[in-house]
This record gives C-alpha cells, structure tokens and sequence, in this order.
C-alpha cells in the first residue's frame, strides 16, 4: 500500500470534544469560528480591552447594534472602534473616531419578540451565531441563495430583502440611496442569515406553565396533609386493610414526585434549514455538512419481514443528503441468506427508486407506506411527466415485492445441505449459532449507478461472528460492532441507529438533527439527538395507548428543559465521540483578574498552586491514559508504510516516533498503548477514534480495510475490553437503551429533543393485547435488571456531572415496575371491602372531606394543565391512564418477578406467545387473541370487582337505608378499578365475545377462592349481639 499518513494520531485528530485538548489558537472567533483579522495599521483586532475575548468584527458589529452591546465574557460594555457606526450610548465614551458610512453591517431578519428566545446557553447571547464545525463557517461570500430563492419564491424573496433594508434603515445602518447594488444587498442579507442560529428555544409561554407549576405545589401540599390524615387516623375495625392501603398511598405520592417533578422546566425547540444549507452548502465549495453512518438491525427476517426492513434502506438510500455522506449499515444478527438476497434485490431497485423520489420530492420515501397514503398525491407536482412516472413506479415496485414474496416463501424451507449461493458456495450462515462474520457492500462510489447515472449512497450488509461458548450481548452488542465496521470503513462523524420496521418518514430528519449537532459551541457537548416515536397502523381509539404520546409529548418535553431527553432505542443521532467514552468539552473559564500593584513574587505561591493543579489535574483527565492534549496529539503525526499483510497501522512503529522527546511527554505517549486494553486489538479502529471531525486516512485502500473490519466483528475481539462497559452501548440490560443515555449523561454529556413538524420516523408497534403486554413486559424487566446492577441511578454517578432532576426521571424509568406491586394490592382492596363490609377509611368529618375532595380536585387540574400546554387530547391522556393499570397489574407484576429470579437466583424464565389466526379486515390484528398469562392477575380483578359490587349492593339492600352510606366510596373505588381496566376487558372479549377456557377457568378458580371466603363471612345476615335462640320444640 502507498503511504498513508497516521491521521488519527496526526493532524487530523484535533480532539476538541475532550477537555484536555482544548485550547485556544488566538486567531478564530469565539462566536462564529472565523478567522478574527486586523485592523487597517495591521494590528489583530481585538473587541474587547478589559478581557482580551476572541470576536471578530463582523460579530462586534453585530452585537453592538443587535445585542447586549456587552463582552460575552466579561459582560463589559463595547467601545467604539475607529470605522464603526455610533450607537445610543457612544456619546458617554467621549469618542472622537471617524464615522464610515459603508461599513460592513450585520442584521437578524427576526423580529425582537423571537431573538429574545434564541440560544440561551451563554448569558444573555441569544445573537450568538453558529459556525460549522468542521472548517471555517462564518465568511459567506453569499453566492449561495439560489436554494433559498426557491423555497419563498421570487415575489417573497424581494419582499424579505426590502424589509431588511428598511429595517436596516430605520437603524441607520445603511445609507437610503437609490442607486445601491441589488446584488451586494442580497450578499449582505445572506451572509446575515447565514450568521444566525441555526436552532432557537422556544420556552413554554408563562401563562401556560405557570399555572402548572403552582398546582403541582399546591398538590404536594394537599397531598402532605392527605397522607397525615391517612396515618393519623386507623380504621381499627379493618386494620390489616388499612395499613396496606397506606402503604401503597405513600408509595404512589413517591412515584408521582419522581413522575412529575423532571417535568417542571418543558421547552420546545426550532431548527432553521434555510441558514444550515447557507452555511454549509456554498456554490462552488465542497460540501461541509458532517457524514451520518446509519444503522439498521435485525435477528430473524421470518419475524421482522423483509419488505419491511427494505422499505427502510430505501426511505435511508433517498434522504435528502449529500450522497457521499450517507452509508447505511444493515445488521443481519440471524446470517440469513433471505435478508442478503433481499439487500441485492434492494439495491437494485434504489437505482430507479431513489431518482424517483428526489426529482419530484414525494414524501415519505418508503415506497410501501407512499403507495399506501390515502392523500392527494398530485398535490403541489407541477413536473409534466409526474403522473406517468409515478404509475410506472408503482408498477416495478409491485414487481420488487413480488420478488421479494417469492424470497420468503423459498426460505420457508430450508434444504437438508443448507443454503447455497448463486455461485455454488455454501451460505457461510447456515448455522447461525456458529459461523464466521460476512460483510458485503452494494453501490457507493465503486457500486452501480442509478438510472440517471448519479452515484448512490452505500450500502453494507454487515453479519458478525458467533461462536459457541460466547456471550454475544443480543442487540447492544450488534449495534458496537456495526461501530467498528463503520468506523473502518466510513468514520462518519455521525451516527443514527433505526429498528428495522422504523422508516424516515421525513426526507430531512438528517438535517434537522445537524442544525443542533453542527453548532459550533453547543454541539461539541451533545451526546445524541431524540427524535419521538410515531407510529403507522394503530386503530383510532388507540385503545392500548401503542404512541406512548404522554411520554414523547409530555415526559420527553420536560426532558429536554434539564440536561436531554432519555435514549429510547431508536431513531436518534449520535456523536459517535461520546460512544466512545469520551468526556464533553469543558467550557473555558473567565481568566481570573490580575492587578500590577503588587510585586511578582506576592502570587508566586498562588500561582505555583494554579500550575501544580492545572498538571494534576490535566493527568485525571486523561481517562486512564487514553486522551491526549491536542500539542501532543500532533507529535504523533507520522507517515506509515504497510508492509506486506501487516495492519495498516502497527503500534509498534509509534514507539519509533518517540525519540526525542522529553521523558514526561515521551511517558505519555507511551500510554498509546492503553488504547488497546479499551478499544481492542485493532490499530486502524484506534486511529479512527482520534478522529473528532471522522474520515478516512490518507493513502488507505478497500480491500485492507474490509479485512480490518472483518476483525473487528469477530467475536472474540471485545474481551478484555472495555466495549459495553463504558464504550458503545452498554451491557447488562435487555432495555440497553436505557443504560446508554444514562451514562453519558453521567460524564456530563447533553442531549436534545427535535420534534420536527414533519414526523422524522415512523413505525409499527402491536396493537393487539397480548403483543403488547409482552413489548412492555421486556421494558420493565430491562428496568428491573437496571435496579439491580450497579448503574442503578440511586446510587450510581454521583461524582459526575448528572443533574438532579434527570437523576429523578431515570430513577423513575426502573423503579416503575415496582409500583405494579401496591397498584394490585390497591385494586383488591375495593372488592375485599365489599365483600366483607369494612372500609379502609373510618367516618368522615367535615375537614377531612375537604382534603379528600382537594386532592381529587388536584389530581384533575394537574391533569388539564398538562394537557393545555403540551397539546396532548385529553382521549390519550385518558388511554395512558388506563394502560397504566393494565400494564402494572400484569406486564410490570410478573417483569418484577422474572428480574428478581433472573438476577438473584439464576433462573431465566420466558413467557411464550401462541397466535391464532387473525381477520383480514382493517386492524384485524387489533382482535387477534394470544393466550398468555399475563392476562390471568387483571382478570381475576375485574370478576373480584364485579362480584364485590354485587354482594355489596346485595348488603345494602338486605341491611336497608342505612348502608347506602357507606357503601358509595366502597363503590367508586370498585368502579375506578373497572374503569381502568375496561380496554382490557375489551380485549381479552376479542370481536366475537370469544375467550380461551383457561383464562376463565383460572380467573373463576381466583375469584371463588375470594367468594368462599365471603361465604364464609356471611354478610347477608343481620349481625347478632345478643343469646342465640332456639325452639324448643313444645308448642305453647
């Protein structure tokens, strides 16, 4: 192999999202990134006097006439500049500069009312304007507005540059001649816009939240009291029941506390496109936007269906991105021949597909789900040939799944030798518990062309190794090694991991995710981008709350107001940096303020201390010996020559490149070696980690890096490592998720919630009963698992950078599942009362009746409030409540159960899914029954609650006017738990009112247990204080 220079140890691994390695050149803008330059004598200019802070004139300009007119450092106030406009206030300065009329001028086309939610992260800087960040992003020459003028028009593009000059105008910042360049204006306006946010946040307006927020304290407070009152006055006369229902109250406020509280700061955010494409898609210069390595994983194409994974790719092969900053990985987990056939018969039919899409702009781009809209497709086409072409489309498209069918119905049975390819070689994956890693790419640079000759993005079929005897960590261990075959391959500085049945829905999620991850300042420290999750196929009723739309609109909104949202397993885009362990950049400090009025050697001491901990503290921050400051990182900058079949990068040349450097630094880079306890045998992988900004090396060919990455998919290549444990994602947990947002938020890492308008994904979700009651069985026993494992957050991270409030929300996320065991206990608790004639709460005076109904009053206008500002139907709302019981009593019940033998004693045990048959009509699936026995414990409580409402109403009537008192909080609580499980009661009846026998033979078994005790009891008959009387026999 030619020469290929060690980039990843060289110049090229300018590591800025590590605090050990950032420092300062002197000659960028802080704000922008623009290279500062000098004044008019040649002298650097420099905006501040007091501090000395880095901004470049143009950002100076603006933030006098725009902004604070402040130091975004020192907050001193801005002096005049010889050639600058006066502003209201430079008359204090007693300045004498000269006026220039031309001066170069900067302005926001917002108005003050939306500047004034712009990007809050540093104090008072809503102006801040992003740079790229990757390379120079603030000298915008403004040839590139093309793209802009199509999206507002002609008529609309005039009218917003008019309304800037006026605007400009009216600030005396330009000059009202009528013989200005038209052109140059626009220059300006663009290179303004360019300048600006790229995303702004958009708090929640203080009328909605807070009314929210004081009804949370006033229920806090009611609730104190309610629980005093609970405490301090026993039921004596049912006080097993009692204790046990103030128990489960205490644990519910606890649980509330944990559920409500991270929601206390919601935000919303806006993304501007417009000005990402201004800034980083210049005419004439190479495209800047950062590359996006997209993940795909499945195990069995027999379950997952291989059309569907199909209409993945291709919603993936035609987004609207730059082609050569798109590879798509696919991770086959089963080795299956029919997802490889599937993946060459998807390739090519994206040669015609993806052309399609991108020259008439349809949306979505899976074909399925854009033939299947029932909308007016010719809205808004004006091209001629659309309707011809769109037919056509639809014709092959039914072709490719026809052959796809076809695939499926031939992998139904698999031959006695196994599967043989077109060649007449054996399928390598024909054990799938024992076979070797196989990797295949289709188009790309080197692939085929689309029918309009244009190059298309890659596409690899990646299927690692598995060898009896190891531990292969199911989907979290598919996902790190699809890293390192990406970053052998591609290095995309970028990644973003979808489920195999979740589509891009929107053509330009990618773009949206790089508005927040391509900020120069707030980028460097985001871990991933959220996108919520949408869902296709769900009934109207939602009757089993599948969108989780209280969680993503509700929950998920708050999130984001403290340090980011949770990781939810899918649609999200990652900075491949903090996958790898990685701490966030540290905010640089203010300089601390000297004085020159004491001679050197009176701070000698402070500043030897300052010196003595700036090197200690530079020696914690290399994370074991793994980071390295940028001066040192270039030390390392070195060519090397492959030699034979050695790896492209051997280790043992770098210690060649250590001569001559002092002991201290040499020591240091001697701790390169650390990389392999951490990251694995594999120098090229370890070169690509040092790559903050990704790409490949120089001088490195195809054919040597697929070896490499075959290595690295093998599967003994992470033992000894630190991968899942603190690289990639994390083991432990079958909710893997979970556990890898959490600890990157631990290390100080935020992230960001995009709910674009367009849904950036979608995807299928169960809709009948007992599917989903299995999908949140697998939730809550990850959380379980979680609970017990040392990354439980209670006592977890606590010396990092993990804020309260979301260390409140995960806490929420794995001791949920526990709450299903006071939620059951409540549920029996209105039915035993019924049937026995006790009650849990003794005679009510006329305060305590106002406490009760105080808090039933809070409970709802806690619930409305909610619901006004984050615009969830109150239809959902209602859905999420009644799931919530549903889940609790059976899928949480029993995942508490499963975790505890799971973790503590060993014992795995899986509760199987049997189908039947399901209807062919619209939602069929949402009346199919499977017999699980999660559907034993809600049964057996709506029979004990319907029995207990009958033997009650029986009581009453027996005993006369007198019970009906008593008997109507009886009755509502009895009626809250039947309420509650009304959908369940609907689905467990199915379309045709049919129910497996065993399901009813286990529930009546349950509930006459319970009735033979009523039995027992007798409460029909008049209670006796006095003798018992007998006949005697003789008749008198």
């Amino acid at each position: 192999m030619a020469s290929s220079t060690m980039a990843g140890f060289g110049s090229l691994a300018v590591d800025e999202n590590r605090p050990p390695t950032r420092q300062s050149s002197g000659k960028l803008c802080k704000v922008c990134g623009d290279e500062i330059g000098h004044r008019e004598d040649g002298v650097l200019f420099v905006a501040c006097h007091v501090c000395g802070f880095p901004v470049c004139r143009p950002c100076y300009e603006y933030e006098r006439s725009e902004g604070t007119q402040c130091c975004p450092q020192c907050n001193t106030r801005y002096k005049r500049h010889k050639g600058s406009p006066r502003i209201a206030g430079d008359e204090e300065d007693n300045s004498d500069q000269d006026d220039f009329d031309d001066e170069f001028q900067i302005k926001n086309r917002k108005d003050d009312s939306d500047r004034q939610h712009e990007n809050g992260d540093y104090n008072n800087q809503q102006w801040h304007p992003n740079g790229q960040a990757f390379s120079v992003a603030g000298s915008t020459a403004g040839k590139d507005f093309e793209g802009d003028k199509e999206i507002y028009g002609s008529a609309e593009w005039k009218e917003r540059v008019e309304k800037w000059k006026v605007r400009q105008e009216k600030r005396g910042l330009v000059s009202n001649d009528g013989g200005g360049n038209d052109q140059a204006e626009e220059d300006d306006y663009l290179l303004a816009e360019a300048r600006q946010p790229l995303w702004r946040k958009v708090p929640i307006p203080s009328s909605l939240i807070n009314p929210y927020r004081i009804v949370i304290v006033l229920r806090f407070i009611i609730l104190a009291f309610f629980l005093r009152f609970r405490i301090l006055t026993p039921a004596y006369d049912a006080y097993p029941l009692w204790l046990i229902s103030v128990i489960c109250e205490v644990w519910f406020a606890f649980s509330w506390i944990l559920d409500q509280f991270p929601k206390w700061f919601p935000i919303t955010r806006e993304t501007y496109l417009d000005r990402l494409s201004l800034r980083f898609e210049r005419e004439g210069e190479p495209n800047q936007l950062g590359a996006v390595d997209l993940f795909v994983s499945t195990v069995d194409p027999l379950k997952e269906p291989p059309i569907i994974t199909a209409n993945t790719v291709l919603s993936i092969l035609a987004v609207d991105y730059p082609v050569e900053k798109v590879c798509c990985y696919v991770s086959d987990d089963g080795a299956s021949m029919l997802l490889f056939d599937t993946l060459s018969e998807t390739a090519e039919f994206a040669r015609r597909w993806v052309p399609f899409c991108k020259k008439h702009n349809v949306e979505p781009r899976a074909p399925e789900f854009y033939f299947s809209e029932k909308i007016d497709y010719l809205k808004d086409k004006v091209h001629p040939s659309f309707v011809k072409e769109r037919r056509a489309m639809k014709r092959e498209y039914e072709e490719f799944k026809v052959r796809i069918n076809a695939l499926v119905a031939k992998a139904q049975k698999k031959p006695e030798e196994g599967w043989v390819m077109q060649d007449g070689t054996p399928w390598p994956g024909n054990n799938t518990r024992d076979h070797p890693g196989m990797i295949q790419v289709y188009l790309g640079s080197a692939g085929a062309l689309d029918v309009d000759g244009k190059e298309l993005p890659r596409l690899v079929y990646v299927s690692r190794e598995k060898r009896p005897g190891y531990q292969h960590h199911k989907k979290a261990g598919a996902e790190n090694a699809l890293v390192r075959v990406s970053a052998v391959l591609t290095n995309a500085p970028f990644i973003l991991n979808l489920d195999c049945d979740h589509y891009i829905n929107n053509s330009k999620a990618l773009r949206e995710a790089m508005c927040f991850l391509m900020d120069p300042q707030f980028g460097k420290k985001l871990c991933y981008v959220q996108f919520p999750q949408r869902f296709d196929g769900i009934d109207r009723h939602d009757r089993y709350a599948n969108r989780n739309v209280v969680f993503f609109d509700i929950n998920m909104l708050g999130l984001d107001g403290l340090q980011g949202p949770v990781y939810v397993g899918t649609g999200c885009v990652f900075n491949r940096q903090a996958l790898y362990g990685y701490d966030p950049p540290v905010s640089e400090k203010r300089p601390k303020m000297t004085c020159d009025c004491w001679p050197s050697w009176c701070c000698c001491c402070c500043g030897g201390s300052r010196k003595k901990s700036k090197k200690k503290g530079e020696k914690k921050g290399l994370l074991g010996g793994l980071l390295f400051s940028k001066k040192k990182k270039k030390m390392m900058g070195k060519n090397y020559v492959r030699k034979g079949s050695a790896p492209v990068f051997d280790l043992e040349e770098i210690e060649e490149g250590l001569e001559g450097y002092e002991e201290l630094e040499k020591s240091s880079l001697m701790s390169q070696k650390n990389f392999e306890k951490r990251f694995g045998q594999s120098p090229v992988f370890i070169a690509s980690t040092l790559m903050e900004n990704g790409g490949l090396p120089e001088g490195t060919n195809t054919t040597s890096l697929i070896k490499e990455a075959i290595h690295v998919i093998s599967c003994g290549y992470e033992e000894k490592t630190e991968w899942g444990k603190e690289i990639g994602w994390i083991y432990g947990s079958v909710t893997e998720d979970i556990l890898t947002g959490f600890k990157m938020h631990c290390r100080g890492w935020k992230s960001v919630y995009c709910v674009p308008k367009r849904p950036a994904f979608k995807g299928s979700a169960p809709i009948n009963l007992s599917d989903r009651l299995h999908q949140v069985l697998r939730w809550a026993l990850g959380s379980v698992e979680i609970f017990l494992s040392r990354h439980c957050p209670l006592w977890y991270g606590y010396g990092g950078k993990l804020k309260w409030l979301e260390r409140l929300a995960y806490i929420n996320t794995i001791v949920y599942p526990f709450t299903s065991i006071p939620l059951l206990a409540y549920c029996t608790i209105p039915a035993v009362c019924l049937l026995t004639g006790k009650f849990i709460i003794p005679t009510l005076s006329n305060l305590t009746s106002v406490w009760f109904l105080a808090l039933f009053l809070s409970i709802i206008a806690t619930g409305v409030l909610e619901l006004r500002w984050s615009g969830v139907s109150i239809q959902d709302w209602w859905r999420n409540e009644q799931f919530w019981v549903i889940g609790g009593v059976s899928a949480h019940l029993f995942a508490v159960f499963q975790g505890l033998l799971k973790v503590l004693g060993g014992v795995d045990t899986n509760f199987t899914v049997t189908a039947k048959a399901a209807d062919d009509a619209e939602f069929g699936e949402l009346y199919l029954f499977k017999w699980t026995t999660l559907l034993i414990p809600p049964t057996t409580l709506i029979i004990l609650n319907m029995v207990g409402v009958v033997a009650g109403v029986s009581d009453a009537i027996n005993n006369g006017y007198g019970s009906w008192g008593p008997l109507f909080g009886k009755l509502f609580f009895a009626f809250w738990v039947i309420l509650h499980l009304y959908p369940f009661l609907k689905g467990l009846m199915g379309r045709q009112n049919r129910t497996p026998t065993i399901v009813v033979l286990w529930s009546i078994l349950l509930a006459s247990i319970f009735s033979l005790v009523w039995v027992r009891i007798d409460p029909f008959l008049p209670k006796q204080t006095g003798p018992v009387l007998k006949q005697c026999g003789v008749e008198c």
